[in-house]
């Protein structure tokens, strides 16, 4: 035990000697009655939220970014969730919904390049006069250009679009339709 009552860890688990183990570590932040200040928190939960994050998503960058999320989204409720029973759990609540959403769009986006891969065609040829229409569509802002992108050449409906995009279908229909005039425009501009 350490000063503070703590199990410690000298073992060769990859802990350092005299580490508090994880599970055996109270949550000092939550059995105090003083004002809980954020600092203290982050300083005492974000090892904890970025193992928690690192085992739910297999990437330790991937957990760095759940993590900084989490703790962003805590700090910006910080009056709501310092008064909460438990904001530990509050904050891996959020670290958890952040992972699922990382695997999640990793699956979506597996499985369209798995979709992508097993089309034959190696080389892509596009018609004399498709070049100017998807200069165009370069022009346009990131999710536009993907959502026409998905539509013209791949030929995914919304639905499908949605979930490579990981959005609503509503929002897929609004980047379609504001990519197609946007890149209307610029056609005609080059017309002229």
């Amino acid at each position: 035990m350490d000063s503070q009552g703590a199990a410690t860890t000298s073992d060769a688990s990859g802990s350092a000697p005299g580490r508090p183990l994880l599970a055996a570590v109270p949550n000092p932040v939550e059995v105090s009655d003083e004002p809980l200040l954020f600092d203290d928190f982050y300083r005492n939960e974000r090892r904890q939220v970025l193992g928690l994050a690192f085992v739910l998503t297999g990437s330790l960058s991937v957990a760095e970014d759940v993590t900084q999320d989490a703790f962003t989204a805590a700090f910006r409720h910080w009056r709501t969730v310092s008064g909460c029973d438990s904001p530990g759990a509050w904050v891996r609540r959020v670290a958890c919904n952040r992972a699922a959403s990382v695997v999640r769009r990793r699956l979506v986006e597996a499985k369209a390049l798995v979709r992508l891969a097993k089309r034959t065609q190696t080389t892509i040829e596009l018609d004399e006069g498709d070049e100017a229409f998807w200069q165009a569509v370069r022009r346009l802002p990131p999710r536009q250009a993907q959502a026409v992108a998905l539509y013209y050449f791949a030929d995914y409906s919304v639905r499908e679009i949605a979930a490579v995009l990981d959005c609503s279908e509503g929002t897929v229909k609004t980047h379609l339709s504001r990519g197609r005039a946007a890149a209307a425009r610029h056609l005609r501009l080059e017309d002229s």
